[in-house]
């Protein structure tokens, strides 16, 4: 078994990161070359801003190349959730924001000519108890008549042709999709490279100053100047951001992926080919590889270092998972074991826009790999002073209380949860 992410040893690795000191004056400055920065970078580029990206590792290295492989349209709340608590007007701008984004990443891919095994499959919301089918089917009616008639209500017995495992009922989204994450966002990083931004890899910003109306950002490998800086980070946000750090709550989530399955297999376990995610608060989501692997991943732990904690203990959690589920695999090897940080809000919902000079976009809060390229994009356009269409713009961020970058609260949290699944 293999303890690193399957997106990273399945993609080719990047070859435009320069190579010299980081030094100069730009138009933008983006810290964090993942989905967010990159799909950025890309767009300022286009527009002939000259950009340079500040990546503290290797490009894709953090959660865009970490997650699931899921680009799901829908929202980390119900629907009905959302309305309740950002109104209607709202609600619909952030789920029609995360439509988009998929429309996003496909017209991309095809302009890039990126090759990530782009599929559009439908997802599918698995009831995993009874009375969760029932709050999946009254939050279905409302999104199918007010916000996306493309979705469709799963009876259990609609199920049997989709997945082989008993749930109790579904609500499928049709425009959801997935993709080679680690292939895209080396396609990405080449693009946004071919259109002129500068990328440093192993640049970890280090200081953060605003004088004389231009950012100076620090690193270990030198220092640059910019007129505007883009936070674009997640729940790798050092300490220097100080103010993003008190919102986000970086959250564990980790993931196996097995060896390559049967086609009796698949015919067993996932006949209709789509991503799933399941009901329950500490849930299990999963789909198959390009190359037919189940890529199964939960909250087998809520908090994890900085190397992101994958272990024998991780792997032997999540195997138990994915037998509980799908016992016909229960024997099945396991070739990789990974894990990432989710950057979570307090409320769940994203943000994004500008503080103290400052702009920024994250807190994803599960639903990164489909929103961040799209929302990178869109702050970007509002740096070039084009029409602002930023879904969240003016929602207040309220810090979290007690929380000042390390989450000592993930432990209970998960107790809660853990709590809440078995009896409701």
């Amino acid at each position: 078994m293999k303890f690193l992410s399957y997106w990273h040893d399945t993609a080719p690795a990047f070859s435009g990161a320069e190579e010299g000191p980081v030094d100069g004056h730009y138009d933008v400055a983006v810290v964090g070359g993942g989905f967010t920065g990159l799909g950025a970078a890309r767009q300022l580029a286009k527009a002939g801003a000259k950009v340079v990206v500040l990546e503290a590792e290797a490009v894709g290295w953090g959660a865009s190349g970490r997650n699931g492989g899921h680009l799901n349209n829908g929202l980390a709340h119900s629907y009905l959730a959302a309305k309740a608590e950002l109104g209607t007007e709202r609600a619909i701008a952030l789920y029609k924001a995360l439509d988009d984004s998929i429309d996003s990443i496909e017209a991309l891919i095809e302009e890039e000519r990126i090759d990530c095994s782009f599929r559009r499959t439908g997802k599918l919301k698995l009831a995993s108890k009874p009375q969760h089918f029932q709050a999946i089917a009254r939050n279905f009616e409302a999104v199918h008549s007010e916000v996306d008639s493309d979705t469709a209500l799963l009876s259990a017995d609609d199920l049997k042709q989709e997945i082989g495992s008993p749930f109790h009922g579904a609500m499928l989204s049709k425009k959801s999709a997935m993709m080679h994450m680690g292939r895209y966002v080396i396609g990405l990083a080449e693009a946004a490279k071919r259109h002129g931004a500068t990328i440093f890899e192993n640049a970890a910003v280090t200081s953060h100053r605003q004088a004389d109306r231009r950012h100076h950002l620090k690193t270990g490998r030198g220092s640059v100047t910019a007129d505007a800086v883009l936070i674009a980070t997640g729940a790798y946000t050092p300490s220097t951001f100080g103010y993003f750090r008190r919102r986000i709550i970086a959250v564990g989530s980790f993931i196996i992926a097995t060896r390559p399955l049967t086609e009796a297999e698949i015919a067993a376990t996932m006949p209709g080919n789509r991503t799933c995610v399941t009901s329950k608060n500490i849930g299990n989501y999963f789909r198959l590889s390009p190359d037919n692997r189940l890529i199964f991943g939960g909250r087998a732990r809520f908090s994890a270092t900085s190397d992101h904690g994958s272990d024998p203990k991780i792997a032997a959690t999540l195997k138990a998972s994915l037998a509980e589920i799908f016992p016909q695999l229960a024997s099945v090897e396991i070739d990789y074991c990974w894990g990432g940080l989710v950057d979570i809000t307090k409320d769940r919902f994203p943000r994004a826009g500008c503080h103290d000079g400052v702009w920024y976009a994250m807190g994803y809060s599960g639903h990164g790999a489909q929103l961040s390229t799209h929302l990178g994009m869109l702050i970007a356009d509002a740096i070039l002073g084009r029409p602002d269409c930023n879904p969240m713009k003016g929602l207040e961020w309220p810090a979290v209380p007690g929380h000042f970058g390390t989450p000592w609260f993930l432990p209970l949290v998960g107790m809660y949860y853990k709590m809440l699944d078995s009896v409701g």
